[in-house]
């Protein structure tokens, strides 16, 4: 299903429009150590930004503070605007109430290293759950949405199995089925390859590929160096929690200008 598609019948459309995303300033330490060191970055609406660097470089942390799952100790994230998780108070930051931050998270999927999918549940639950759950549509109307959702993954014949009676790839794409299924404005992919199989890497790729094409805005965390080549917009490297180069790919991949950069893609496969 494109986004732009009439959703199925029962299925009001709930369709973000892409949205553009600011991060400001973001710092994050657990304990001692500091994970983000100042990172400005902004991500054009209907782009894909592709993040790259070693393990440890904070990449997962800086995703994670885009819907809030991570609350940065100073700066803040703006999706489409809003800040997610916190509201401007008398010139600082406060903390929104949590009903309020699951609000915003609903309109930013997000597709995990590990699936995360609800193993009691088959394939067609987990992807109407959400849309279900949060009164988008009705049970009827969740169940044909997530019917058409797998067929664009290439699981329609699945949506009767269980999470365990598949492979990760498949799971992975249960899983981008379950992230599109609330329609957000974007999508993040937190290394959503690295816990394949290397023969099955391809199959999660050419969805996230797909997706690419349709307007909605992705930022993906990745070792995928030939994905981010192909698909982005624009590439981010970061290390030690700093932006060390970003730009279009054939400049970083292809001709970066700082050193780090290159002994980092001259290590890559």
């Amino acid at each position: 299903m494109s986004l732009g598609t009439t959703p199925p019948q029962g299925a009001e459309s709930v369709r973000s429009a892409p949205v553009a995303v600011e991060i400001h300033r973001a710092h994050k330490w657990f304990g001692d150590h500091q994970v983000l060191r100042g990172i400005d970055l902004t991500v054009a609406p209907g782009s894909v930004t592709v993040v790259i660097g070693p393990s440890g470089s904070g990449k997962s942390t800086l995703l994670r503070a885009v819907n809030h799952l991570e609350k940065l100790d100073i700066g803040h994230v703006t999706v489409g605007g809003e800040p997610i998780g916190v509201r401007h108070f008398r010139g600082r930051l406060k903390e929104l109430a949590e009903r309020t931050i699951r609000a915003q998270r609903s309109r930013i999927g997000f597709v995990f290293q590990h699936f995360n999918l609800f193993p009691n549940l088959t394939v067609l639950e987990n992807v109407a759950a959400a849309p279900t759950a949060i009164g988008r549509t009705d049970r009827e109307g969740g169940r044909a949405l997530a019917r058409t959702l797998l067929e664009r993954v290439g699981l329609g014949d699945k949506a009767g199995a269980y999470p365990r009676q598949l492979s990760g790839g498949q799971q992975q794409r249960v899983a981008i089925a379950r992230a599109l299924a609330l329609e957000p404005g974007v999508i993040l992919f937190d290394e959503p390859t690295s816990a394949l199989d290397p023969e099955l890497v391809g199959e999660v790729l050419a969805v996230i590929k797909e997706l690419a094409t349709g307007g909605t805005t992705l930022i993906v965390v990745t070792h995928e160096i030939g994905f981010a080549r192909e698909v982005a917009d624009q590439v981010v490297f970061l290390d030690h929690g700093r932006i060390v180069e970003q730009g279009p790919p054939g400049q970083v991949l292809d001709h970066p200008r700082e050193a780090r950069t290159r002994e980092f893609l001259g290590k890559v496969p």
